[in-house]
């Protein structure tokens, strides 16, 4: 299992239902600057779990359990140039994988920052960003005992058969072509995430 993380981000709609006001309050409160937040880049607004404790506190309320104690969420941080397709993933795994952690990342370098941030249980990366595509990501996680150092699915819409066998001999197990659509994507990004854990 990854290491503990200092942080754990919350949407509006479960930020809501703890400070009991509605989802819009709650994005007009960090628009504001009156709670600490920040937006992803298909721009949904996020609030990581110590900020939220912090705004409790500071205001005189009942921190729940969930924030008060470290219990893990597996993170998944998906790596995708395409918004529309992104969107559309972020709200798919927050539907169907509610207990999962999602980080955005619309570039490699990007990526990899989050990467080295967070040392997901995940990483779902799209085969060709902007500046790096996925063979040139995933080189970059190996660590000199020739080992990932996080879980990688490749989301493809095709690539060339030499990429795949490079992906293949570098550690990644799971490729997916997203023509098979969400529900397959879904179903493997499940069975990856049980399988890094068991691993761990």
């Amino acid at each position: 299992m990854a290491p503990t993380r200092s942080k754990r981000y919350w949407g509006t709609q479960r930020v809501a239902r703890v400070l009991q006001v509605t989802p819009a309050t709650v994005a007009s409160w960090i628009d504001q600057g009156h709670l600490k937040g920040h937006r992803t880049p298909t721009g949904r607004r996020r609030v990581s779990s110590a900020d939220l404790a912090e705004f409790l506190r500071a205001h005189g309320m009942s921190v729940p359990n969930e924030l008060q104690v470290s219990r893990e969420r597996p993170v998944v941080v998906v790596v995708e140039d395409d918004p529309g397709y992104l969107k559309a993933l972020v709200r798919t795994i927050e539907r169907e994988a509610p207990d999962v952690d999602v980080v955005e990342a619309t570039t490699g370098v990007d990526g990899l920052l989050e990467i080295g941030r967070l040392s997901p249980d995940l990483v779902v990366l799209d085969y060709a960003l902007p500046d790096l595509n996925a063979v040139q990501v995933v080189e970059r996680l190996v660590d000199t005992s020739k080992r990932l150092t996080a879980p990688v699915m490749i989301v493809t819409g095709g690539m060339p058969a030499t990429a795949e066998n490079e992906l293949r001999q570098l550690g990644v197990r799971a490729i997916v072509n997203k023509v098979d659509g969400m529900g397959v994507v879904i179903e493997a990004m499940r069975r990856a995430l049980q399988s890094s854990r068991k691993v761990a």
